[in-house]
């Protein structure tokens, strides 16, 4: 699975990323209020080497991960990560997206215009995301996108030192469907 072309939404494009994009990754992702919301694998400070390291392992990559431009440049990122083993038919999706961004409804179209493309591929019937309790604005955006809250992990995650819950989000192939206000391009 590899994310061959991009998909315009309202105010951003959803398209793959490039060696040319390890500038302007850095300088959005490095705020640790996005790393707070992030798993420990999404480093912080965010450096030049770590852009470059993630556009490497995400051109080469057989999950789907997109850079989410708005004015120019990636301002954040979505992707869809298969799993496997008894998993094997549930993808996860996450995101991120640069603070200057937010509140625009970028994520939302994001997330929106991702979910029939993760369940184009013929063995995924779910789709899921754990947000940080802590994260209610990430809950709003699934919520927005048909996604429902089907558990609780508590204390199931601990980000610098705090112990949390995670809340499950799940959405099945059943809900999907051509979302409004987005279009792919060639």
């Amino acid at each position: 699975m590899s994310p061959d072309h991009c998909i315009r939404i309202p105010g951003a494009i959803l398209r793959p990323w490039g060696e040319g994009d390890a500038p302007a990754l850095a300088r959005h992702a490095d705020n640790s209020r996005i790393a707070a919301m992030m798993r420990d694998g999404f480093p912080s400070p965010y450096t030049a080497e770590d852009a470059r390291r993630f556009i490497a392992m995400a051109v080469g990559s057989c999950n789907l991960l997109f850079a989410i431009e708005a004015d120019g440049e990636p301002v954040g990122g979505i992707g869809i990560h298969l799993l496997d083993d008894v998993y094997r038919k549930t993808a996860e999706i996450g995101y991120w997206l640069a603070e200057p961004y937010w509140g625009r409804g970028i994520a939302t179209g994001a997330v929106r215009a991702i979910v029939p493309v993760a369940f184009e591929q013929p063995d995924i019937i779910r789709l899921q995301a754990g947000i940080f309790s802590c994260n209610p604005a990430s809950m709003r955006v699934l919520e927005k996108c048909g996604f429902i809250r089907e558990a609780v992990h508590h204390n199931a995650v601990t980000k610098n030192g705090e112990v949390m819950d995670e809340v499950l989000y799940v959405r099945f192939r059943e809900n999907t469907g051509n979302p409004t206000g987005t279009t792919r391009l060639p």
